[in-house]
């Protein structure tokens, strides 16, 4: 599937209208349902493909803040070869305890990969996890950028940025889809 043609599939499998609140607590007239397309293989395998393609070269693992980046993290695995990590919102309080699932190596160059970002808060989080576990975090890899902070954030925290796709790209499709 071409971009164009999955950002039209995205668009209309995910975007919906109303009164929402995001996690970042602001209020929006819309929101893209992320599990509407993650949940669904003819556009997760998409996705996970453009994301593969988005991986620098020296790239070791790839990670995905729990819950949303989860299958996202998996699917682009599976799709580079590269081993994913899952990063938890907060340690459990049983077994492990651990933040980061995964095998890992301090030094291991990441990715992380988000779904939605808004104002790049959970990626920020998830990424500076990942630095206090001594990993190198390349960027962070959204696929849908609201353009609401999110990439001025995580520059600002000294990661580089990169998205499948931005809220304006997306909104174009709009008046193309039925809706």
């Amino acid at each position: 599937m071409d971009r164009d043609t999955l950002g039209r599939a995205l668009v209309e499998a995910a975007y919906l209208e109303g009164d929402f609140v995001l996690a970042s607590g602001r209020r929006s007239r819309y929101y893209f349902d992320k599990y509407l397309f993650e949940t669904q293989p003819d556009l997760l395998g998409p996705v996970a493909e453009l994301l593969a393609e988005r991986l620098p070269p020296e790239a070791r693992r790839i990670a995905g803040p729990e819950l949303g980046a989860i299958a996202l993290a998996s699917a682009t695995s599976l799709r580079s070869g590269l081993p994913s990590l899952f990063i938890r919102g907060a340690a459990k309080a049983y077994g492990t305890a651990k933040r980061i699932e995964g095998p890992f190596d301090p030094g291991d160059r990441v990715v992380v990969i988000e779904d939605v970002i808004t104002s790049g808060g959970s990626a920020l989080e998830a990424a500076k996890v990942l630095v206090e576990a001594g990993c190198e975090v390349l960027r962070i890899v959204g696929v849908i950028d609201r353009e609401e902070g999110g990439r001025e954030a995580v520059m600002s925290a000294g990661f580089a940025f990169d998205a499948l796709f931005t809220r304006t790209e997306l909104e174009l499709y709009l008046s193309t889809t039925a809706r």
